[in-house]
């Protein structure tokens, strides 16, 4: 008797995508909005030619407010400024990418390339400040994507809207990784010593070439701490931001980080744990299974570990820093370094006090009158 063919299925983990030189996501699947999704899947099939470059693109946007409010309990601010939609830096962990399917595009490689300036952010900012009920308090500018991300070197938004803080003595916040910011130094002076401005430089990791898997367009990482110096010795308070902290990527090297941005300048320091989510999980572990798939499930692992078994966990309070063992030993390890290197030992209070309401586009055109009728009866006989 003759037995047939015993027949051996070899199944296999599905093979990543070609990361594209300088961007951070690998896909760029239909946003969660869409009434038809659609991807590009890797099967073995096609030609394994590198994948080409993806173009920027840019919108102007006409917004009709710029200032937006928030009232998170966990937030030190209460209004931010976002002068761009999109951000080139392409970090693949950015948690800000889910606002791209509100524009109907993807949060991955759209997120990076097709970016929007908000046209004429100035102009609204001064409007803003000129509301006769607006109370001053500091505005955060990069809480949600870089405003010094390089398409500012073109558009200049940022700067604008630093001459109009500056020009209202308004106190301002800037998060960043960009070395670009020291551009502004000529505005951002002025400001601290009037006590308006502070300045925190986000700085990942120390790791060239980490740094340009995980944030390809981001300076590099030498390049932020000599912005942190030369903003430091202009006399601009300036802190360090360890965030996001990723298990097993970039944990070791906190306290490296708090050294060397001390040792730059940086009086204060803060760390957020990594956050994933809605279309970030997915887009990050591509990542993770593209350049460390050999740490994919431990790293994922320790991520649900802090966020109560869940790839994230977006409660109010523990979002940020996380609980459990990993998310406690990572908060031990960062106060014990900051402490040793004299971080945080005060914190900088920016001043509201100083605040000049801007005369509005109505209250212009009275003094204009004014102006002009004094002129009038001055050249009259006998006035």
């Amino acid at each position: 008797m003759i037995r047939p063919a015993r027949v051996i299925e070899i199944q296999s983990a599905p093979r990543p995508p070609e990361p594209r030189r300088g961007r951070g996501a690998l896909t760029n699947r239909s946003g969660r909005f869409e009434p038809q999704q659609r991807q590009t899947i890797e099967d073995g099939w096609s030609a394994s030619a590198p994948a080409g470059p993806f173009k920027t693109e840019v919108t102007l946007e006409r917004a009709k407010s710029v200032i937006t409010r928030n009232e998170s309990p966990d937030i030190a601010f209460d209004r931010s400024i976002n002068p761009f939609r999109g951000c080139e830096h392409g970090c693949v962990y950015c948690f800000a990418r889910p606002t791209h399917a509100y524009m109907g595009l993807s949060p991955g490689l759209d997120f990076e390339s097709r970016l929007f300036v908000k046209d004429g952010a100035a102009a609204l900012l001064e409007r803003e400040l000129a509301a006769p009920g607006y109370q001053p308090k500091t505005i955060a500018i990069g809480t949600n994507t870089d405003p010094y991300q390089p398409i500012e070197r073109r558009y200049r938004v940022m700067r604008s809207l630093l001459e109009v803080l500056a020009r209202t003595n308004h106190p301002v916040g800037i998060v960043t990784k960009s070395a670009g910011i020291t551009r502004d130094i000529d505005i951002l002076a002025p400001m601290a010593r009037l006590g308006l401005v502070k300045v925190a430089m986000s700085v990942t990791t120390l790791d060239p070439e980490l740094a340009r898997h995980m944030e390809p367009r981001a300076a590099a990482p030498h390049l932020r701490l000599a912005a942190l110096a030369e903003l430091a010795k202009a006399g601009i308070p300036t802190s360090v931001m360890v965030a996001p902290v990723i298990p097993s990527i970039n944990d070791p090297e906190i306290e490296t980080i708090l050294a060397k941005a001390q040792a730059a300048g940086a009086r204060e320091a803060g760390y957020v744990m990594l956050r994933l989510p809605l279309e970030v999980r997915d887009l990050f572990r591509e990542w993770l299974l593209a350049h460390y798939p050999d740490k994919l499930r431990h790293v994922m692992s320790l991520v649900r570990s802090v966020h109560d078994g869940k790839d994230y966990d977006s409660t109010f309070g523990t979002r940020m820093k996380g609980s459990g063992p990993y998310a406690w030993m990572i908060g031990r390890r960062f106060e014990i370094a900051a402490e040793r290197l004299g971080l945080n030992r005060m914190r900088t209070r920016l001043r509201t006090d100083l605040f000049v309401r801007p005369k509005n586009r109505g209250e212009q055109l009275d003094m204009f009158a004014l102006h002009a009728n004094n002129a009038e009866m001055h050249q009259k006989p006998g006035a």
